[in-house]
């Protein structure tokens, strides 16, 4: 080729290149054409207070980090190796295995983070980085994505950084045909998947008829298209519940879109070609997240979204028959996650711990005297395990009465469950409306939840003391006699509940103070046997079952407390085998779980009226051998009790 020749093609080529830089720049045009077309809005959980309960952080401009000398950037594959403090967007391209580091430990985070993410975004709007993409095994479809980036996830997996997407998809080829059109799906990301809906959906919001609404789950971030409690599990993050309910405050992102040209992309957004992670290096599932052009859905969105689910499963907020699986499941997986963390943070003493606490509960099974077993003469001392072996054998003994005073709970929780649906419902109309008040409600559901579940255990309670005592007299009993006599004393019950369930509101609305709550609720837990038993005022009452506990706190503890956990925790932990293992709605395994509540917690009221006689016998008695066999120690009949209580 002569020089001649050469310079013609250099010309040529020179030519033909910058022919086609209008139509670049007309393609780039195009695409943010069509992503601020439909610009998503971001209802996030609102945080009243900071620290407190809601979704403190919002998607930030990732330019931020950039040049912040609070954030560094370390690697490769070393969680300590510094390379650089405060880098620059073209210091982290084409970086392997390197990693971002922010100011905070993940696994220790309290309410750094979010203080620190609320400085760094201080006058800085929310953003959106949109990305226009086509997939080579779907020709004809266009896919556009919106992707945010949140400083800190506050999930069960707890880690720095956290990148989260939504995705429409039209049925064309190119953004000048989408911007003609609309889509056909949009996917939200939701941990390691996503959710579908067509864009007619009564399940997706649209704003201004073009702007999807979509809510992020407080904490985890994953995209839902309502707000509700869901349950959601990925490999990364494990099971856990994901909430987008309650009060919101709407952002509108800026969005920045990223072009579709890879060079293009690269030039634009330098930090788009990092291959690295996005927080600090952690054990497992704490570690820092992968960008977007790592993801399989940044180059094959249309393949990705085959794998999209119809729906997300909705967890109902609160348990039908007086019990939730679901919410244990919620707070089950929590405190896993916590005990997790510190496993990995201090696994020598956690492992110490669960042994000691394992050994100590060997200790007290082994060494409990639990025979002989004497469920009749009720009025006499017992060992710990001679009450609970006896109130077991009465139960079995008497199966059918004490399950069904324990099933007749279920019509009078469900029509608390319609009176609470009723009051609540129109509550949430008001706050929805207005906007204030969400602090009331929010503690007119604890008051009226706490009194359902006291009204229900202590009329549970004296019901089953009254049969009893009608059994341990030989006098035929049913469970409709039982309800009847414990009914009797309706008025000194409800009164003693009452003082109750003011006690506990009032002292453990505040959480320092939960402590005197607890030591209340033990000084009282026997009200119900008093009440019926001694025909005492319901004041009267908590007065008295406080005397009878004086110097038995750890036996009534153990018992009481003990066989009300057991009682408020099989049912939901059916449930939650039942969440595992089957596809059983949800609403469903509530019931399921309230049923079980309602089989067991007879038998706490046995456990609480074997440990109510016991104290009686210990304090009307004189100090005896507890070797010996006891007959009958006190005398129903005499000793001041109101015997004339419980004859038909």
């Amino acid at each position: 080729m002569t020089a001649s020749t050469r310079r013609i093609a250099l010309v040529v080529a020179a030519t033909a290149a910058l022919a086609l830089v209008p139509a670049a720049l007309a393609d780039i045009a195009s695409e943010n054409a069509l992503a601020q077309k439909y610009a998503p809005v971001v209802r996030l959980v609102d945080q009243p207070r900071e620290c407190g309960r809601g979704e403190p952080y919002i998607p930030i401009d990732v330019d931020l980090l950039f040049d912040e000398p609070t954030v560094v950037l370390r690697g490769p594959w070393n969680p300590v190796d510094l390379v650089k403090i405060g880098p620059a967007a073209t210091d982290l391209a084409n970086r392997y295995e390197y990693h971002l580091d922010f100011p905070g430990a993940p696994l220790s985070a309290g309410c750094h983070y979010e203080r620190w993410a609320r400085w760094l975004a201080k006058g800085s709007p929310p953003t959106a980085y949109a990305h226009v993409a086509t997939d080579p095994g779907y020709p004809g479809k266009l896919a556009l994505q919106y992707w945010f980036f949140y400083p800190f996830n506050d999930f069960n997996n707890l880690h720095e950084g956290d990148w989260e997407m939504i995705q429409l998809v039209f049925d064309a080829a190119d953004p000048n045909e989408a911007l003609a059109t609309s889509p056909s799906i949009i996917g939200y990301s939701s941990h390691e998947g996503a959710e579908k809906a067509a864009w007619s959906d009564r399940k997706l919001t649209v704003v201004d008829g073009t702007h999807p609404v979509v809510y992020p789950s407080s904490g985890s971030h994953a995209n839902k298209f309502s707000p509700a409690l869901y349950l959601g599990d990925s490999a990364a993050a494990g099971v856990g519940c994901d909430l987008t309910q309650g009060l919101h405050r709407e952002l509108k992102p800026v969005v920045k879109t990223i072009p579709s040209d890879a060079a293009a992309a690269r030039t634009a957004y330098p930090w788009i070609a990092f291959e690295g992670r996005w927080g600090e290096l952690q054990p497992a599932f704490f570690n820092g997240p992968l960008g977007p052009n790592l993801r399989a859905q940044w180059t094959h969105p249309i393949a990705w979204s085959q794998g999209w689910r119809h729906h997300s499963y909705e967890v109902p907020s609160g348990g039908i028959l007086g019990t939730g699986a679901t919410d244990l499941f919620c707070g089950g997986v929590q405190t896993g996650s916590k005990v997790l963390v510190l496993l990995l943070r201090s696994p020598v003493l956690m492992v110490l711990v669960i042994v000691a606490i394992l050994a100590l509960i060997a200790a007290v099974i082994v060494r409990a005297t639990w025979l002989p077993v004497a469920p009749l003469r009720i009025a006499r001392r017992r060992t710990q395990g001679q009450i609970l072996s006896s109130s077991a054998s009465m139960y079995v003994r008497r199966f059918r009465l004490f399950l069904s005073i324990g099933l007749l709970q279920i019509p009078i929780a469900l029509g608390v469950t319609l009176i609470e649906w009723l009051l609540f419902r129109s509550l949430d109309d008001v706050v929805a409306a207005t906007g204030q008040g969400a602090g009331a409600c929010a503690l007119l559901v604890f008051v009226v939840g706490t009194a359902s579940t006291l009204i229900g255990l202590g009329l549970v309670q004296a019901t089953v003391v009254c049969a009893l005592v009608e059994i341990d007299a030989g006098r035929p009993v049913g469970p409709l006699h039982a309800y009847r006599i414990a009914l009797r004393r309706s008025r000194p019950l409800c009164v003693a509940v009452a003082l109750f369930v003011g006690m506990w509101v009032a002292l453990s609305v505040t959480a320092f103070l939960l402590p005197v709550a607890v030591l209340f609720a033990v000084r009282w837990c026997l009200f119900a046997p008093v009440v019926e038993v001694e025909g005492t005022s319901g004041a009267a009452a908590l007065r008295r079952s406080r005397a009878l506990i004086r110097g038995r706190w750890i036996r009534t503890v153990s018992l009481v407390g003990g066989s009300i956990v057991l009682a408020l925790l099989v049912g939901p932990l059916l449930g939650v085998m039942l969440i595992v293992g089957t596809n059983m709605p949800f609403v469903l395994l509530d019931i399921v779980a309230g049923l079980v509540y309602s089989v067991v917690l007879p038998f706490v009221a046995l456990v609480t009226a074997y440990v109510y006689f016991d104290a009686r016998a210990r304090g009307e008695t004189e100090p005896a051998d507890e070797r010996r066999e006891l007959p009958a120690e006190i005398d129903l009949g005499g000793n001041g009790v109101r015997s004339s209580s419980f004859r038909p």
